[in-house]
């Protein structure tokens, strides 16, 4: 039974964006038009280079900020403050799901390539303030995002984890071959499964699957 896979699981670390809520409610489509409007001013190009280059750099370093600051040397400050200025009330509590990581033994904790403010935006949004024993954002992981190896080392050193005993939950399947690779237990959520090695589980309901964990 999965339950047994789990049972020696000390910390849970949960993504945020289109994990912790799911993607019909569209709240990173909202990011991803600030991100190309914030392209299209800071780099003087038109919507259609702008909104390639995102795809891109997301495509290539993992975030569009990675690779702002890597090809532009952009200050990531302004950029988070202004990315994640969004509606959050396309977000609905989710009781079922906050009962479920509430049940769960051991530490909680977000790890997101946002930023933590904005994290602390979207639970409240979703009904699940107040659950995490640490909220980290890209800004924790020296602005390196996920999958970048060196970020998964300094979040889960600054935290202090043991990944033997650790699970991650992640919509982005690039972002569990790194904890994979390190022994953690992998969990893709998403509505459609990506079979591949190092995803070990796949549910498309978070909140079922985390009650599962419980028996």
């Amino acid at each position: 039974m999965v339950q047994q896979l789990f049972s020696d699981v000390t910390t849970w670390v949960f993504d945020l964006d289109n994990t912790l809520y799911p993607p019909h409610m569209r709240l990173f489509d909202q990011i991803e038009v600030k991100m190309t409007d914030w392209v299209m001013q800071a780099l003087q190009v038109d919507r259609a280079r702008a909104d390639h280059l995102r795809a891109y750099y997301w495509q290539t370093y993992g975030t569009t900020l990675a690779g702002l600051m890597r090809e532009h040397d952009v200050d990531p400050g302004p950029y988070l403050t202004e990315v994640h200025d969004i509606d959050f009330s396309v977000l609905t509590s989710d009781p079922a799901l906050a009962g479920a990581i509430a049940d769960l033994p051991g530490r909680k904790i977000i790890y997101t390539n946002g930023c933590a403010p904005y994290a602390e935006k979207v639970l409240s949004a979703r009904g699940l303030a107040g659950l995490f024993d640490a909220i980290y954002g890209v800004e924790h992981a020296a602005f390196h995002p996920k999958p970048d190896a060196r970020a998964f080392a300094t979040v889960f050193g600054r935290d202090g984890l043991d990944p033997a005993r650790a699970a991650m939950f992640e919509d982005d399947p690039r972002n569990l071959a790194v904890p994979h690779d390190l022994g953690m237990r992998t969990v893709h959520v998403a509505p459609a499964p990506e079979p591949a090695p190092h995803i070990q589980h796949h549910t498309d309901d978070l909140a079922g699957f985390l009650q599962r964990l419980r028996g």
